[in-house]
């Protein structure tokens, strides 16, 4: 049934007017609501973090976050963060590419694996590499027989870090690529263009904010990331103690100044990453909604 034209117009303005219109007490008190929220649960364990961290004066929170411990923790953490975004992206692109423009046997499969670490425990993902590669694992006595250490060594904690964070990427593309079809790249081809070219020029500008968002939460996670990290690690401090590790360590030593300086670190990581995520998430509805 068609509604007449000056009818459409009329509802339209109906349903316009009974938005703007709610309630002034209801508006209050969900927005009250969400700042009541934020306030409790965000800015104040923030500012809790930042003024135990600065409690006893600037110098005490440098000296803090410059004490070898702590700068071979931050060292630590960056190397994991340095080799497991990298390899998240490439599989992340890869698994997207693959999943969102052909049809091939075993693509929901592939992605029940992707979304295996959402669902699995990462103190269990820790355990599951202590069995494979712990002294007492699988593969423990070929292993120190030729003298390589995984576990309780750097190899161990960018494992572990690789497997908790390799859906982020992937995840943030598939839906993407999934909107946006195969129209433009069937088209490249058509034109002569090869499968690499038809990526780099076609595919990558596309999804570049929404490659970016998932680089930004993949990399947030690999270094905040405890539970994992903290069963391979061995927490032997000065070499396999990452930040996380590190100010759980000053924490049960009642060392607060210290504890609270270096989470000030991972504090300021999540500030810039809810502004970087934000900034990408807006380019990416800008992108959807054009087309």
């Amino acid at each position: 049934m068609h509604l007449p034209g000056g009818a459409t117009r009329k509802a339209k303005k109906i349903t316009a007017a009974t938005r703007l219109t709610e309630p002034a007490p209801v508006r209050w008190i969900l927005t009250g609501t969400a700042f009541l929220f934020l306030g409790l649960f965000l800015f104040i364990p923030l500012a809790a973090v930042f003024s135990q961290a600065l409690e006893k004066g600037v110098g005490a929170y440098f000296a803090a976050i410059t004490e070898p411990d702590a700068l071979a923790a931050i060292k630590l953490t960056l190397i994991a963060a340095g080799i497991s975004v990298p390899l998240n992206l490439v599989f992340g692109l890869a698994a997207a590419w693959a999943i969102a423009k052909f049809d091939f046997r075993g693509k929901s499969l592939l992605i029940t694996l992707i979304d295996l670490p959402f669902s699995v425990s990462p103190v269990i993902s820790g355990l599951i590499f202590v069995l494979l590669f712990g002294l007492q694992g699988w593969t423990g006595e070929w292993l120190s027989a030729h003298s390589f250490r995984i576990i309780f060594a750097v190899p161990g904690i960018v494992l572990a870090t690789v497997f908790v964070t390799f859906p982020f990427v992937a995840r943030e593309l598939i839906p993407l690529m999934q909107s946006q079809g195969r129209e433009e790249e069937e088209a490249a081809l058509v034109l002569g263009a090869g499968g690499f070219r038809t990526f780099f020029m076609v595919t990558l500008p596309n999804i570049k904010w929404g490659l970016l968002y998932g680089v930004i939460l993949c990399n947030a996670r690999a270094m905040g990331e405890f539970g994992a990290v903290s069963v391979v690690s061995g927490h032997i401090r000065g070499l396999t103690n990452t930040l996380p590790l590190h100010v759980e360590i000053l924490y049960n030593e009642y060392n607060f100044t210290a504890a609270f300086a270096t989470a000030s670190l991972l504090a300021f990581l999540a500030i810039l990453t809810l502004v970087v995520k934000s900034l990408a998430e807006w380019k990416v509805r800008e992108q959807i909604s054009a087309e």
